[in-house]
Parts: C-alpha cells; sequence; structure tokens
C-alpha cells in the first residue's frame, strides 16, 4: 500500500514530540481552533504550535517528549510576548511537576489532547495581535499554496 491510499492514522510523525504536535492539534481543532505547527513569530524563535481560537485568541503550545527535551529548552519564555496563553503539551509520563506554575497544561498523545490546566491570560497588545496574525495567515497560506502546487518556488 503506498502513501495515498493508507489510513491517516498510518502515516505517524517519526518523532515524539512531532506526534504530541499532531494529538495537540487534533485537540485543539476540536475547540474550534486551526494550528501551525513549527511557526517563527520572530528571527531566532520557532513555536511547536500556534493555535488561532474563534476569538482571535492565540494560544502557544510548546510540546515537550521528556525531562531532557524539557531541561534543555532556554527560549521558551521568549514566546510569551507571542501569545494569549501559553502551554506545555506533553504525554502521560511525563514528569509535571518539572513544568513552570502560571503555565498551561495539555496532556497529549498521536491522537489527542486535552487541556488539563488553563494558562493565565496575558492578552496581546494591539499592535502585537496584527503582527501574529499577519504571520500566521501568511505562513498557513504559503503552507497551502506549497501543497496544491509544490513544484514552485515563486
Amino acid at each position: 500500500m503506498d502513501d495515498l491510499t493508507r489510513p491517516v492514522d498510518d502515516l505517524l510523525p517519526p518523532f515524539p514530540g512531532q506526534r504530541l504536535q499532531r494529538g495537540v492539534c487534533r485537540g485543539l481543532r476540536a475547540l474550534d481552533f486551526v494550528c501551525i505547527e513549527e511557526l517563527v513569530p520572530a528571527p531566532g524563535l520557532r513555536v511547536d504550535v500556534m493555535a488561532l481560537g474563534p476569538r482571535g485568541e492565540v494560544w502557544v503550545v510548546e510540546c515537550k517528549s521528556g525531562r531532557s527535551d524539557f531541561v534543555s529548552d532556554r527560549k521558551w519564555q521568549g514566546y510569551l510576548d507571542w501569545c494569549d496563553r501559553f502551554f506545555w503539551a506533553v504525554d502521560t509520563d511525563f514528569p509535571v511537576d518539572l513544568l513552570p506554575e502560571g503555565t498551561g497544561l495539555i496532556l497529549a498523545d498521536a491522537w489527542d489532547a486535552e487541556v488539563v490546566r488553563m494558562a493565565p491570560q496575558t492578552p496581546l497588545s494591539g499592535a502585537r495581535r496584527k503582527v501574529v496574525l499577519r504571520t500566521f495567515a501568511r505562513t498557513a497560506a504559503g503552507r497551502l499554496h506549497s501543497l496544491r502546487d509544490p513544484g514552485y518556488s515563486g
């Protein structure tokens, strides 16, 4: 069976963090959010998942596949300026006591996710929101175009 005829669940991403991203995007889609993975809001930053909610709210979700993945993350506080709420997404085996207070928590696997601790809301300023939404839209549109016309680079 080739990749085009395989069931979607058979096409799991190869790495644990990517599997968490997939589950997070599915779980947030059930909450009427749309998501982009690996979004660069500013030079030097790359969020695992940025989600846009039905009322324009912006969430950033960092997926951590284990203790060493979390401990080696030195950039996460830089993401706080680019969202209304910040979450960690981990699997059920992750030692959640490592995660900082004042952040949200999502439990996820490759198929779904559940928000178990809501992150505090820190609304973006109007000017920052405009930049974030434009970046989100342009990234999404560019990726869609690449899927629809993969041979064209502009």
